[in-house]
């Protein structure tokens, strides 16, 4: 009996430097568990990073960097395909032919081009178009499922509706993607703003957990993050957002529920002290390993360029595919004419 096949998940990241709790604990973590069970591949979105400004070192930096969390974090290259997104060609290519299938309307209801772009007298175009560059992302390797954080459903949302629109005008191209949402630690939020998600570009420096934080730091910004007034400990994120933002992340950091690890606490210093012990663990072997890594750079680069050769392979046959279905003249027939 022949084995069942596995689903695909298509994910990406942006480098954007630092790599803080967030990242790994919202996104990360559910990578590495996908990639036991699934066909997974995990892109480094550096075309991403230039809708805004960026000095082109910084980026290039920034996309290495990137790579070493990814592989400290836990992704294996025996089992996924690490890439960066520039190094396969037919993301841009993708791009247009979807760009043609989109609509203005539907750009425009993007709410992260309204936020990021409020109060600029200049935006890039790419900062309007880029939610069809991540749609061509996805799209481009048939991903039956994609993990999203709550704030990028909308995205997919686009995706899984090019997709269909593009399937009913030309004949089945391109698989629909689902949503993949993790159901724990999805949503980490800021510690000095615990009804903010933590970001680093929405975040107090103090309210963000990076994963390059020393033990002291990690100490002080937890013993200083923002709980109430009252001394009371109980899982409630509407009325009691910053004690339950603490549970979270003790939860994720020692896989215990959080209701439960509620019951261990009368006031919060206890609760603090526990929360920034448990996070210094975790993150002690993925700090390790990025020491390992900084060493071994040349590593690092042979694994991007082993997802790259991957990646392209996909991709490459999803963008033939569309070309044929629109109507684009094959490249071997321009080789023909002429007697070539």
């Amino acid at each position: 009996m022949s084995k069942a096949k596995k689903s695909r998940v298509l994910s990406g990241v942006q480098p954007t430097g630092d790599v803080h709790l967030g990242n790994y604990l919202g996104a990360f973590s559910s990578w590495v568990q996908a990639q036991d069970t699934t066909e997974s591949l995990f892109c480094i979105v550096d075309l991403h990073a230039l809708t805004v400004e960026i000095d082109p070192g910084e980026l290039r930096s920034n996309t290495i960097e990137m790579a070493k969390y990814l592989l400290a974090c836990g992704l294996d290259p025996e089992k996924c395909a690490i890439f960066v997104q520039s190094q396969v060609p037919e993301h841009t290519y993708l791009t247009w032919l979807l760009e043609c299938t989109a609509t203005m309307g539907e750009l425009n209801r993007m709410t992260q081009f309204k936020d990021k772009g409020r109060g600029n007298d200049s935006v890039k175009v790419g900062l309007f178009t880029y939610p069809v560059l991540m749609a061509a992302d996805i799209l481009a390797y048939n991903a039956d499922l994609v993990p999203v954080g709550e704030d990028q459903k909308q995205h997919l949302e686009l995706a899984r509706n090019i997709a269909i629109r593009f399937n009913s005008r030309y004949g089945e191209t391109f698989v629909v993607p689902d949503p993949l949402i993790p159901k724990v630690g999805a949503r980490v939020m800021d510690l000095q703003t615990p009804t903010s998600k933590m970001s680093k570009s929405t975040s107090s420096p103090q309210g963000i957990l990076y994963l390059s934080d020393t033990p002291e730091q990690i100490d002080k910004k937890v013993r200083r993050a923002v709980t109430d007034n009252d001394a009371e400990v109980f899982y409630d994120p509407h009325n009691k957002p910053g004690v339950s933002n603490l549970l979270e992340l003790l939860g994720c950091a020692t896989g215990e529920n959080v209701d439960e690890l509620a019951t261990k606490y009368t006031s919060y210093g206890p609760l603090k002290a526990d929360t920034a012990e448990a996070l210094t663990e975790l993150l002690r072997p993925v700090q390790a390993r990025i020491k390992e890594l900084s060493d071994n750079e040349s590593y690092v680069l042979e694994v991007l360029e082993r997802g790259r050769v991957r990646a392209s392979e996909l991709a490459r046959a999803t963008v033939d595919r569309a070309s044929q279905a629109v109507g684009l003249l094959p490249a071997k027939t321009i080789q023909g004419i002429g007697g070539h």
